[in-house]
C-alpha cells in the first residue's frame, strides 16, 4: 500500500511545492512546521497541502518527512496570505515564506534557564568572592546563574565552583514571558472631544468585519492615544494587536507611551532582536502569548495565533516598500492580510499617501478626522526664507534670518532643530586644481565625503576609501573642496554662530545602536541640548516639549530628481519636520529657505492648505494616469557587462504581449546605471487601475528570454523608487 503524500513548502527561492511521503508514525496536516531532506541537507518547511492523487510509481523515490517540530502549524489565513502576496508580486511562494520563518535553527524547544539557590551544604575553601555569593543567597530566592554572579560582583566560575561543591543547588526557571499582557484598563485617556468621537468609532470596527480606517489627524493631535483605545478593545476581547512603524528610531518614545496607557511594553519585532529573542518572540505570537507586537514591516508575517486588528502608524512612510527580495508595500499588504483576515485595519497619519487619500475620499476606506492638537495648542507658522534675496554668507549655508531666529529661540530657553536630509559632510569632492570628481568605482554615484569616520564613502554600495593625499588626477596635494553641505558641515557652521549651544548632530550613520539613538532622543525630550541637526530620522514621531523653531536648510532638496511621487514626499516630509515645533507650549514656527518659494509644494506648506496641495497633486496623478489611477510595474534588467545586458533587455521588450491596455517603455539606463558594479536598464510598464498586472507580467516572462549567467531580472509591481 502507497504511503501517503504531502505537498511541503520550502523557504528558499522556488515557488514550487516538492512531495514527501509521511511515515506511518508521524501524524502531520496542512500548516505544519517539518523537517524536511532537501539535496544534502535538512531543511525547516511548512506542510502546505495533501497531495491526494499522488503517482505510485514515484512512491520509492520520494524521500520521507523527517519529524514534525513542536511548534504551533500555521493557520490557513498565513498560508493564503503567502500565497497571494507571492501572486501579486511575482515572487516565489518559498522566499515569501521565508519571511514567516525567520527563525532558522532556533526554531523548536526553548532552551532552558537554569537557576540557583542555597543548599546549605557549606564550601570546603572560602573565599572572598564565595562569602559574597553565600551572603547573597541567605535570602533563599531563586536566581539565574549569570543573575547571581552579577549581583554577587564575582565571576560565572565562582557559581560553577559553589554548584559543583554542592553549596548551590540548580533548578529549571519557568520561561521569561516575552511581554507581559497590557492592562487596558490600567489608565483613562482624557480626551477631547474629536479624539473621543475618533476612538468610540474606532472601537466599534473591533470584532466585527474587515474595514479599513484612516485616522488623518495632524502632528501632534493624539493619533496614538486616539487607536490605542482600538488596541485596548482587542485586549479585552482576548485578541492580538499589530502595529507598524516605518522606523525602529520610532519605538523608543512609543514603547513609553504604550506603557503608561497600559501599564507594559508590548513585544517588539524588528531587525535589531537578538535570534534567541527573534525565536522566543516567535514562539510567543504562534501560541497566542504576546497580546501586542509593535513591529517593522516584516512583523506583517508573523504566525499570529488570532489576530484581531492591525495598525499602520505613518502610514505614508516609503520605508514600508521592502525594495530587496520579496518587492512588497507593508502598508498595501496590511490591508491584503486584514481582508483574508477579515478583521479592521487602521492607517494613521497627518500627511495620508495619495493613495490612501483617494481612498477615503471615494468612500472605500473610512475617514476619522483630528483636525486640531492635543491641549490647545496651535499649528506653527511656517515662512519662507527666499534664497535667491536672503542669501548666507560665502561658504555658508544658514540665512541671517534664521540664525537670528535661532538665536531668540536660545534665549528664551527653548530647543530649535536645523533639517537637512543628507548625511555626511559634504555630497560631492573635487580637486580644485583639475575638477577631478570623487566617484565610486562601483557604482553610477559621487562618494560622500564623511569627516567623522575620515572616508569618502558611497552611499550605494558601502565602498569606502580614506581621503587621498593627492588629486588621483594632476596629483595636486591638498587641493580638495567639499561641495554642498551634509549635517556634519552644517555643525561645523553651527557650532561656530552658537558657540555655547549645546548641540547634538541625529543622523543615522552616527548612532552606532538602537539603544544610543533612544538615548539621544532622550536627553532631546528633556531638554539636555539647545540645537539638533538632524535628517529625517527626527522628521516624524518624536515629541521634543521645547522644540519650537525648525529651520529647513534646503526645502527644495527633494523637488527636482525626475521622481513621479517627489512633490509627495516633500510635502510630506517637510510638512512632519515642521510639525515638530510646538508641541507643548509656546508658538511653533518653521523657517523654510527655498530657491523657489513660488513652488506648489512650497506654497501649500506656507498656507498651511494642505486640501490644496492634494487636490493639485490628485489631479495631475488622475491626468497622467499615475497610481492610484493607473498601474505601474517595473523590470529592471542588470548585469556586469553593459553590451550584455542592453541586448538582453532590449530582447526582453520585444517579447511583451501586445495589449492595447498596456505600455511598455524603455528599456532605458536606469537613473542609478551602475550599481555594485552592475549596469542597469529599467522596463516600465503602465496599464490602467484595473488591469491585472501582475498575470500579464507573469504571461510575459513565461514566454520571455531566460536571463543567463549573471544577468538578472528584478520585477517590482507598484514601484516607489524609480532609481
Amino acid at each position: 500500500m502507497a504511503k501517503r503524500v504531502v505537498d511541503v513548502l520550502v523557504p528558499v527561492a522556488l515557488d514550487r511545492a516538492y512531495s514527501y511521503r509521511v511515515p506511518e508514525a508521524l501524524s502531520i496536516a496542512a500548516g505544519d512546521i517539518v523537517s524536511v531532506p532537501l539535496g544534502a541537507r535538512e531543511a525547516t518547511a511548512v506542510v502546505w497541502a495533501e497531495n491526494v492523487t499522488p503517482n505510485p510509481r514515484l512512491d520509492n523515490r520520494l524521500k520521507d518527512v523527517e519529524e514534525k517540530l513542536e511548534v504551533p502549524p500555521l493557520r490557513p489565513e498565513l498560508r493564503h496570505f503567502v500565497d497571494w502576496v507571492a501572486n501579486y508580486t511575482l515572487s516565489s511562494r518559498g522566499m515569501v515564506l521565508r519571511m514567516c520563518l525567520r527563525m532558522g535553527e532556533h526554531l523548536g524547544a526553548e532552551r532552558e534557564r537554569v537557576g540557583v539557590r542555597l543548599a546549605g551544604r557549606a564550601p570546603q575553601r572560602m573565599t572572598t568572592a564565595r562569602e559574597r555569593v553565600l551572603a547573597l543567597m541567605c535570602d533563599g530566592m531563586v536566581r539565574g546563574k549569570s543573575d547571581a554572579a552579577r549581583e554577587a560582583g564575582v565571576s560565572a566560575g565562582v557559581i560553577e565552583g559553589l554548584i559543583d561543591e554542592g553549596t548551590l543547588e540548580t533548578l529549571v526557571l519557568p520561561a521569561e514571558p516575552v511581554a507581559e499582557t497590557p492592562d487596558p484598563e490600567f489608565v483613562r485617556t482624557d480626551f477631547t472631544a474629536d479624539q473621543a468621537a475618533a476612538a468610540t468609532m474606532l472601537k466599534a470596527t473591533i470584532g466585527g468585519d474587515y474595514s479599513v480606517t484612516l485616522l488623518d489627524g495632524v502632528t501632534g493631535s493624539g493619533k496614538t492615544e486616539v487607536y490605542f483605545e482600538a488596541v485596548a478593545e482587542v485586549i479585552r476581547a482576548g485578541r492580538q494587536s499589530l502595529i507598524l512603524m516605518p522606523e525602529i528610531a520610532l519605538t523608543a518614545q512609543f514603547l513609553d507611551r504604550f506603557a503608561a496607557r497600559f501599564g507594559v511594553r508590548p513585544a517588539e519585532w524588528h531587525s535589531e532582536l537578538s535570534p534567541r529573542k527573534r525565536a522566543r518572540t516567535w514562539r510567543a505570537v504562534a501560541d497566542g502569548e504576546v497580546a501586542v507586537v509593535i513591529g517593522a514591516r516584516s512583523a506583517l508575517f508573523l504566525p499570529y495565533a488570532d489576530l484581531g486588528l492591525i495598525v499602520v502608524d505613518e502610514e505614508h512612510d516609503q520605508a514600508y516598500k521592502q525594495d530587496d527580495g520579496v518587492h512588497y508595500h507593508a502598508r498595501d499588504m496590511a490591508v491584503v492580510r486584514g481582508h483574508i483576515a477579515r478583521i479592521p485595519v487602521v492607517l494613521s497619519s497627518a500627511t495620508p499617501s495619495i493613495e490612501t487619500e483617494v481612498n477615503a475620499r471615494r468612500g472605500r476606506y473610512k475617514r476619522l478626522a483630528l483636525p486640531e492638537r492635543f491641549g490647545g495648542q496651535a499649528m506653527p507658522v511656517v515662512e519662507a526664507i527666499d534664497l535667491r534675496y536672503e542669501r548666507p554668507p560665502a561658504g555658508r549655508f544658514i540665512a541671517p534670518s534664521l540664525a537670528g531666529a535661532v538665536a531668540n529661540t536660545i534665549e528664551r530657553g527653548e530647543q530649535a532643530l536645523f533639517f537637512l536630509n543628507r548625511r555626511g559632510y559634504a555630497p560631492l569632492t573635487l580637486c580644485r586644481a583639475c575638477g577631478f570628481r570623487f566617484s565610486c568605482p562601483n557604482c553610477d554615484a559621487w562618494l560622500v565625503d564623511h569627516r567623522f569616520r575620515r572616508q569618502l564613502v558611497c552611499h550605494h554600495c558601502g565602498f569606502a576609501m580614506p581621503h587621498p593625499a593627492e588629486c588621483p588626477q594632476c596629483k595636486a596635494a591638498n587641493s580638495y573642496v567639499a561641495v554642498g553641505p551634509g549635517v556634519e558641515r552644517l555643525e561645523e557652521e553651527v557650532r561656530a554662530l552658537f558657540p555655547s549651544a549645546r548641540v547634538l548632530v541625529l543622523s543615522s550613520d552616527l548612532v552606532a545602536t538602537v539603544e544610543r539613538l533612544r538615548e539621544e532622543l532622550d536627553d532631546v525630550a528633556a531638554g539636555r541640548f539647545d540645537i539638533v541637526i538632524g535628517t529625517q530620522l527626527v522628521a516624524k514621531g518624536h515629541h521634543f516639549p521645547k522644540l519650537n523653531l525648525v529651520g529647513i536648510v534646503d526645502a527644495d532638496l527633494g523637488l527636482n530628481n525626475g521622481d513621479p511621487r517627489a512633490a509627495e514626499r516633500t510635502f510630506q516630509l517637510l510638512h512632519q519636520v515642521v510639525g515638530r515645533a510646538g508641541r507643548d507650549a509656546g508658538t511653533g514656527l518653521g523657517l523654510l529657505q527655498t530657491h523657489q518659494p513660488e513652488h506648489p509644494v512650497i506654497r501649500a506648506l506656507i498656507a498651511q492648505d494642505r486640501k490644496a496641495f492634494y487636490d493639485a497633486e490628485i489631479e495631475a496623478r488622475e491626468r497622467a494616469g499615475y497610481p492610484p489611477f493607473g498601474r505601474l510595474a517595473s523590470l529592471v534588467v542588470s548585469g556586469p557587462d553593459k553590451n550584455d545586458t542592453g541586448a538582453f533587455a532590449r530582447a526582453l521588450a520585444r517579447a511583451a504581449p501586445a495589449s492595447d491596455d498596456v505600455r511598455v517603455l524603455g528599456p532605458a539606463d536606469a537613473p542609478l546605471a551602475l550599481v555594485r558594479g552592475r549596469h542597469r536598464l529599467r522596463l516600465l510598464i503602465k496599464a490602467p487601475r484595473n488591469f491585472d498586472l501582475s498575470g500579464y507580467l507573469r504571461e510575459w516572462l513565461a514566454e520571455a528570454p531566460k536571463a543567463k549567467g549573471s544577468i538578472k531580472v528584478e520585477v517590482d509591481v507598484d514601484p516607489q523608487s524609480f532609481l
